[in-house]
């Protein structure tokens, strides 16, 4: 029986961690990741998801988007409001500014099968010279101290641990260590004993101490060095330079390569620059050089200059509804402060005053205490005007008295004269500030860093110039905020006026539709209008000159939002008037996930939409919209048609055939056309795939002819998936066998549309149901690859694309009921065995990208390519002669007390995650790659498995070494992910042997334990905060003890983990957690 109360706590878990929500797709794979099984509705008495969602409204909000998506929300309570606070102080925590575009869609990942990480070249090592190093030079092998990097030193005791190697810097002390303390509180700080007991739960309280780290000198000569150089390019930019722009001066001047920690410095150096946040919102920083004190007069002699006056405290300014303290009182005030000679308290003046002259002291008096400045000394303690001691003045000599009159008149002209110069040169700024408009440079508009950005298409005028818009927080937001700001500005400023004299170029802000006040570059001109593009926008408008306004610099800030692309796979048909229509009216002012294939000054991309069940290509949407479709089939009820040839069965029994027609002649003609022209032209570099992408068009050879194929699925920059056009198979195979289409026949093969025909043998009895493995083998055998069968259409299903129909082979045409559909009703065919259980909706579920289930029909294209493959190995998987008892060697793990990269794939709570050594993943990306070539090349068998044995399974649409846990009674078993720590359920089909080859490199995945925290049980709550740290991070791990075992699958390793992806900050995930389990032991 499930417990409603525990699916309730554990969605509510689910969605404390998204404060901006999850889209009702994908809250049921959120809560799965974190819990390994389906939000059980419909045991729970729900017949879909979002009708159980809207019964529980404690725990969860739903709220529909601006696109109309269902998005939901954590309800907080009582317990984990305190938690929810904590979770929000995580650093991964994105936050909506403005009005940021609403386009929280499902993130399309374009090359699954990479790591969502850094790579090795770009981890950054803990250690001291992340601080200190100006050289590119890799950082040492210790971990960033801090203090250490202020020159702050301190006697500490040494970690138990032995010396660590130090291979990158030679000028290390040796003594130097490896700690896991960090900065945080001491009461956070775990203090713990240094031995190691036996018991893995009990040697969790073992700290270390990290030394002190002084700058060598050769650090600060080359840092005073780099500071002079800086002060020395600033000075020949008086009006300020972006700070993306430093290191290409500072190289260009002096031949060197600016270090990039020295960026993160600037701020801390106010003696060599100034640096200065646009309040557009933008990316950069603006650099100006060091601040200088203004002399009064050109003429000032130096040494007379006023010193500057000291830091007064903090006064508040007396309202206009302060009432004036009259004279009588303030001679009482005085009188009464003359008997405390230590001062009195400004909030006890009040209860003195009544008790010596039995008059209430007047109210609000005290809000203005500088009314009594004439008569008493106020002392301010801190920040509050109202936190402040009272002296009496003591009585002043009259000769005093005329000297301090006459040195007041004197501060009061200088001041004076201060303030009239100040305020001069603010209205000469702002006079001139538009004169040197033209003379700042707006920053170029950065690509965005992630794997899928979001973008708006505004408008295109071909393929090749497609205008776009990204949306987030530091694109649409920031252009939001900056509009908000610049219609405050316009709007009520009475000084600000429209130009008179213009020219084209020139940037101006405009006041446009719905009083918005846009940032516009004139294009052209006439006498009453000009012609203007919003550079924010894309697009062009002609207005009046009354309604252009000079641009002020603070808006120049942020780069210009709108930029061009080009869609990837149309280049070629980029300005056809069909194409382009298709594109507008898919596209034109919707928002897409984008695949950036090339970063250039016009990326080449290619979009998803991703707002339904699947992710649609809309690249490859529209090259298949603009097909001839006078080349293409129109299949007629009741028609008959002949010398129609099967090219492909799947699992399913779903048929791919080809009918004779115009279309396929003219293929045939150019694909033979094709074949001359690579057999008489040199291959060269430009004939290979250099930029493999879903969608893109290419060239196989199989069968010693050339063949159309689609790329389906990319696995690696080696391997990915293609579908053949023009007869329905698929399969896996290398970017280096395919080939660009010729230039001259390219637009002809792009015009021909897909040959192979999807069809469904029709009128089966419906006690057939599932196909079975005897059905299919039996159709093909009859009629796969016959050229000259013959078909009856019944029924065309256009929303399907699939065509009912009865199928002949030449000798039984046209008597149906010598069909193939009444012959393959033979019972023997249909008997089902227990242990096989194969159907449509299970291969299409375990494989998408693969629409005859993975197993190559004979004779097929796919089949071909598995008997001529050269590099197929050739050791049989029937071959039973490998011991199932050969096993790799255990992956290679740093020795107690030394330091190793990691990758940490999955985590479930600080007791139990799984980490991968950084340095072998490349290794286990091409394993992978040949898993995937030589099991889709491979004949799929049915094998007896056994328990605690290692094999090879499909999950998804990659293959995976495995230890299989579990044989289930529906057709299903459970396995192990040896590599990645994953526990998955597959079909009994999907398994097969494990050969030789794929078995030389060890286990990468290894069970961890978090040192330095000892917790007993681990709340969900906890356990989704470690999670959202370290799962699918690159992280520094030191290694506390390492517990071998016989089998590699279980062996654990205790350690700490360090995130060292801050520019400045180490943080150690077992302080965080200890600081959570404190704020946690509040709550509770």
């Amino acid at each position: 029986m499930l417990e409603a109360d525990l699916v309730s706590k554990m969605l509510r878990a689910v969605l404390q961690s998204h404060k901006n929500g999850i889209v009702l797709p994908r809250l049921q794979g959120e809560y799965r990741s974190l819990t390994g099984d389906w939000i059980p509705f419909k045991q729970l008495g729900y017949p879909t998801l979002e009708a159980y969602l809207r019964s529980v409204p404690a725990v969860v909000r739903i709220e529909a988007s601006r696109s109309g998506e269902i998005i939901c929300y954590a309800v907080a309570c009582t317990e984990t409001a305190r938690i929810a606070q904590l979770v929000a102080r995580q650093r991964t925590s994105k936050r909506k500014m403005g009005r940021q575009i609403n386009c929280q869609m499902r993130v399309k990942k374009t090359m699954p099968f990479f790591l969502e990480g850094k790579p090795k070249a770009t981890l950054r090592q803990p250690g001291f010279a992340s601080d200190y190093s100006i050289s590119r030079k890799p950082n040492s092998a210790l971990l960033r101290d801090r203090e250490s990097a202020l020159g702050v030193k301190a006697d500490m005791d040494m970690p138990p641990y032995p010396d660590a190697p130090v291979q990158r810097h030679a000028s290390m002390s040796a003594n130097s260590r490896f700690s896991p303390k960090s900065s945080s509180p001491a009461s956070f700080q775990t203090h713990i004993s240094r031995t190691c007991p036996k018991e893995v739960n009990d040697n969790l309280n073992q700290t270390v101490e990290k030394p002190n780290i002084t700058p060598p000198a050769s650090y600060t000569n080359k840092m005073d060095e780099v500071q002079n150089r800086i002060k020395e390019i600033l000075d020949k930019h008086n009006n300020g330079i972006w700070i993306s722009k430093l290191p290409h001066f500072y190289k260009e001047l002096y031949k060197e390569d600016l270090n990039q920690g020295v960026l993160q410095q600037f701020e801390h150096w106010p003696h060599i620059c100034t640096v200065e946040k646009p309040c557009g919102g933008g990316q950069d920083l603006l650099l100006y050089p060091a601040k200088r004190e203004q002399p009064l007069s050109s003429d000032q002699d130096p040494e007379k200059e006023l010193p500057p006056p000291p830091p007064a405290p903090k006064q508040e300014v007396p309202s206009k509804g302060s009432p004036e303290v009259m004279p009588d009182v303030k001679e009482k005030v005085a009188e009464l402060l003359g008997k405390f000679s230590s001062g009195l308290w400004a909030s006890a003046l009040p209860k003195a005053f009544e008790d010596m002259y039995k008059v209430k002291f007047p109210e609000g008096a005290l809000k203005n205490l500088t009314s009594l400045s004439d008569v008493c000394t106020i002392n301010y303690i801190s920040g509050n005007t109202q936190k402040a001691i009272l002296y009496a003045k003591l009585p002043l000599p009259a000769d005093k008295i005329l000297k301090d009159e006459g040195q007041a008149q004197g501060d009061f002209d200088i001041k004076s004269m201060i303030e009239q110069e100040y305020l001069q040169i603010e209205k000469n700024m702002a006079e001139s500030a538009d004169d040197f408009v033209e003379d700042i440079t707006v920053p170029p508009l950065v690509i965005p860093t992630e794997a899928s950005p979001s973008v708006l298409v505004v408008e295109l005028s071909n393929t090749n110039d497609v205008v776009i818009r990204y949306v987030g927080k530091d694109y649409s937001a920031a252009q939001e905020l900056m509009e908000d700001e610049m219609k405050e500005y316009y709007s009520k400023n009475p000084r600000v006026t429209p130009v008179q004299t213009v020219h084209v170029g020139q940037l101006l802000a405009v006041n446009a539709e719905e009083d918005a006040w846009l940032r516009a570059q004139i294009i052209s001109m006439d006498e009453n209008k000009i012609k203007v593009c919003y550079v924010d926008y894309g697009f062009c408008e002609n207005i009046e000159k009354s309604k252009v306004y000079r641009l002020n610099p603070r808006f120049c800030s942020l780069s210009f939002q709108a930029t061009k692309c080009k869609l990837a796979g149309l280049e070629v048909l980029n300005d056809d008037p069909d194409l382009v229509k298709v594109v507008e009216s898919l596209t034109c002012g919707k928002i897409f996930a984008v695949e950036i294939l090339d970063k250039s000054d016009v990326p080449l991309v290619v979009l998803y939409d991703t707002s339904g069940e699947d992710d649609i290509n809309i690249n490859a949407t529209c090259l298949k919209a603009i097909c001839d479709r006078s080349l293409q089939v129109h299949l007629q009820v009741d028609a008959m048609y002949t010398n129609v040839k099967v090219t492909n069965i799947c699992s399913d029994g779903t048929l791919y055939c080809q009918v004779p027609c115009k279309g396929l002649n003219k293929l045939n003609d150019l694909l033979h056309r094709t074949e001359d022209y690579f057999h008489y032209k040199h291959m060269t570099s430009e004939c290979f795939i250099s930029l493999p992408f879903c969608g893109k068009i290419c060239l196989f050879h199989c069968k010693g002819k050339w063949l159309r194929v689609e790329i389906t699925n990319v696995h690696s920059s080696r391997a990915l998936d293609v579908q053949f056009l023009d007869s329905g198979n698929s399969t896996s195979v290398k970017v280096s066998e395919l080939r660009e289409i010729p230039p001259r026949f390219l637009q002809e093969m792009l015009a021909i549309p897909p040959q192979a025909i999807k069809c469904c043998l029709a009128d089966l009895p419906q006690s057939i149901g599932m196909w079975t493995p005897d059905a299919v083998l039996w159709l093909r055998d009859s009629v796969l690859n016959c050229s000259d069968c013959s078909i009856k259409v019944t029924k065309v299903d256009e929303t399907k694309g699939v065509a009912y129909v009865y199928l002949f082979t030449p000798n039984n045409f046209p008597d149906p009921h010598r069909s193939i559909n009444r012959q393959i009703t033979n019972a023997d065919l249909w008997k089902h065995q227990k242990d096989v259980f194969l159907s449509a909706v299970s291969t299409v579920a375990s494989s998408p990208g693969n629409r005859n289930g993975g197993t190559p029909a004979p004779g097929s294209p796919a089949e071909s390519l598995r008997k001529s493959h050269p590099e197929v190995i050739k050791k049989s998987v029937l071959d039973h002669s490998f011991s199932l008892e050969e096993l790799p060697p255990p992956v290679h793990l740093s020795r107690s007390g030394e330091h190793m990269d990691v990758y940490v794939p999955v985590a479930c709570h600080p007791g139990h995650f799984v980490i991968q050594p950084w340095q072998e993943i490349h290794k286990l990306e091409v394993l992978m790659e040949e898993m995937i070539l030589y099991y889709s090349m491979s004949e799929e068998r049915h094998i007896a498995v056994e328990r605690d044995q290692v094999y090879a399974a499909k999950v998804e649409n990659k293959w995976y070494r495995v230890l299989l846990k579990g044989i289930l009674t529906n057709g299903l078993v459970s396995v192990y992910e040896l590599d990645y720590g994953k526990h998955e359920l597959v079909n009994i089909r999907k398994v097969q042997p494990l050969v030789d080859v794929f078995r030389k490199l060890p286990f990468q995945a290894v069970t961890a334990q978090l040192a330095g925290v000892k917790c007993s049980q681990w709340s969900e709550e906890a356990s989704m905060v470690f999670r959202n740290h370290v799962e699918k991070k690159p992280l520094v791990a030191l290694v506390q003890t390492v517990i071998e075992h016989t089998n590699p699958w279980d062996r654990k390793v205790v350690l700490y983990l360090v995130d060292t992806s801050l520019p400045d900050t180490d943080t150690w995930i077992h302080d965080f957690m200890s600081q959570y389990l404190v704020e946690l032991s509040k709550v509770n």
